[in-house]
């Protein structure tokens, strides 16, 4: 027998055994060793929130599609209740095809503000802050003028002029509650580009989401609520508006 066979640190490493790399990857998760290691809890807790949010949204759209298909009465046509008249023409979901535009160039916005967060450049970041807060105002503001003019039109949430009185509910639920994410979002915009320009995370000037120097993480958290935001709305359109 050698002397190389009798020393531990000179034998090769011997073959895992099967099933041991999954044990590894479940004492990772539950330990937190690997998966959670060095993520913020402001980072963590946003993931939970809208993972927990998911599920709400996820059983409004499954009770959406439940009543649509349960009922008996027909359904109405969304190309003719979601139409605007433009130049004596009716443009079917022109409103809509614009209200989609106007938040999906928002995510665009807000990626560009968490980058040059990260790049401490807080003039552009608080810049496109605002710019995304701006184009969500723009997308309630439509939003409510969509309402105003079904209201008008006579959709209330237990009847509408056009067929299924589920109708009526369905759309104030959805929309009602997705443009609420919306209006939040807004005002935590403002609130962190105030903040982001008066350079607060240079200084560490105590207050909300600024208790630590350099801390631009809070950008980061804030964008993916927002992300989280424009995709819903990509399935309310998908299933409400299109289908």
């Amino acid at each position: 027998m050698t002397e190389s066979s009798l020393d531990p640190a000179a034998a090769p490493p011997a073959q895992a055994r099967p099933g041991s790399g999954w044990r590894r990857f479940a004492a990772d998760w539950a330990s937190d060793q690997t998966s959670f290691k060095g993520v913020s809890w402001g980072k963590a807790m946003m993931w939970v929130f809208l993972l927990s949010d998911t599920f709400v949204f996820g059983c409004f759209l499954v009770a959406y599609m439940t009543a649509r298909m349960s009922t008996t009465v027909p359904w109405p046509n969304p190309s003719e209740v979601f139409a605007l008249e433009i130049g004596g023409t009716e443009v079917p979901l022109i409103l809509i095809a614009i209200m989609t535009f106007v938040l999906i160039s928002s995510s665009g916005t807000m990626a560009l503000a968490v980058h040059y967060g990260y790049l401490r450049d807080r003039r552009k970041a608080g810049r496109l802050m605002l710019a995304t807060a701006l184009f969500g105002a723009c997308f309630v503001g439509m939003q409510a003028f969509e309402w105003t003019k079904l209201i008008r039109e006579g959709v209330r949430p237990w009847t509408n002029p056009w067929g299924a009185p589920q109708f009526g509910s369905s759309f104030f639920m959805i929309t009602g509650f997705h443009g609420t994410h919306v209006t939040i979002g807004v005002i935590f915009l403002l609130v962190l580009a105030r903040k982001v320009l008066r350079g607060d995370y240079e200084t560490g000037r105590r207050g909300f989401f600024t208790s630590r120097r350099g801390r631009y993480e809070a950008i980061e958290i804030m964008g993916l609520y927002w992300h989280f935001v424009d995709l819903v709305w990509v399935f309310i359109f998908a299933f409400f508006y299109l289908w």
